[in-house]
């Protein structure tokens, strides 16, 4: 018997579900027999767009414009939603740009996403979990929560955040006695266009994720209980790494290129002008004009 949760007559809800991963992992828990996915973006026109590419499959599904960062929304979207037994927080922005480069209103718009939402998202559903001792509760970090990249002060510090939050929710419930699982993904840079422009210096061992095997390996680390995912398998070492004087992990991360891999940053750019859309530099995925889809 698996220990996890089986999408299989689940009710799964996914943050900035209208492009990128989120939108394939709504469409891969469709194809598992999903009761009903629940998608949650900024864009209602995207979020539809999801919608009826799940419905015309013959699988039920609700689409919410929302802005995660916004407790209110959150709480608002999450009454309307109902109970869920899935909650895929995945929506996620980046700057790509250096500290003295970035302005205010866009950092804190980085940690309302990246960070914050996952506070008011998980509370909105983790009690009704709780009551019925079951479910999963999934972060997609990054692989930049595990080490500091160059130019992503904001981004790489807020996925840190997600990783601290994760380990200690794990460490919550299972203080508790609880069912309610966690699962902390932590991938390398994902082909969706929210890195647009990013390079790797070693791509066999640092390869640019495929966002199809992203979104699969999510899922079925959902289903067989798994509470960490990290892609891919070289990044698992750095952890190891760290153990290593100050100075020379850092000669290790310049040697891999890491700190190099965002010199030609481009981030997705917007098909047209508006509210909704992002600047060439700066990406915008579930809540606001600086985000972007993974």
């Amino acid at each position: 018997m698996k220990r996890g949760t089986q999408i299989a007559g689940a009710r799964v809800l996914i943050t900035g579900a209208g492009s990128g991963i989120g939108r394939l992992m709504a469409l891969d828990s469709a194809a598992r027999g999903a009761a009903e996915i629940l998608i949650w973006d900024l864009s209602e026109e995207r979020g539809q767009s999801v919608r009826d590419e799940i419905v015309a499959t013959g699988s039920h599904a609700r689409s919410f414009a929302v802005n995660v960062g916004d407790s209110g929304q959150v709480a608002a979207a999450a009454e309307e939603s109902g109970p869920v037994d899935v909650v895929i927080n995945c929506a996620g922005i980046v700057t790509g740009k250096k500290l003295l480069e970035t302005d205010e209103d866009a950092i804190r718009r980085v940690y309302d996403v990246n960070t914050l939402a996952l506070y008011w998202v998980t509370r909105a559903f983790l009690p009704g979990m709780l009551k019925r001792d079951r479910g999963t509760v999934v972060t997609i970090s990054s692989a930049a929560g595990l080490t500091g990249v160059a130019r992503q002060t904001d981004y790489s510090a807020s996925k840190f955040a997600a990783v601290g939050f994760t380990e200690s929710l794990r460490a919550e419930l299972r203080s508790d006695g609880s069912n309610v699982r966690t699962l902390l993904v932590c991938p390398f840079y994902i082909n969706t266009g929210m890195f647009e422009g990013v390079t790797t210096k070693f791509p066999r061992l640092l390869p640019i994720l495929e966002e199809t095997e992203v979104a699969d390996k999510v899922i079925d680390s959902v289903e067989s209980g798994r509470e960490q995912l990290v892609m891919p398998p070289f990044v698992r070492l750095v952890p190891g790494v760290r153990l290593l004087p100050t100075r020379v992990f850092d000669q290790v991360m310049d040697f891999l290129g890491v700190n190099k891999t965002m010199d030609h940053f481009t981030g997705r750019r917007p098909v047209t002008a508006g509210p909704d859309t992002a600047s060439p530099a700066s990406e915008l995925n579930d809540a606001d004009p600086v985000r972007a889809r993974r």
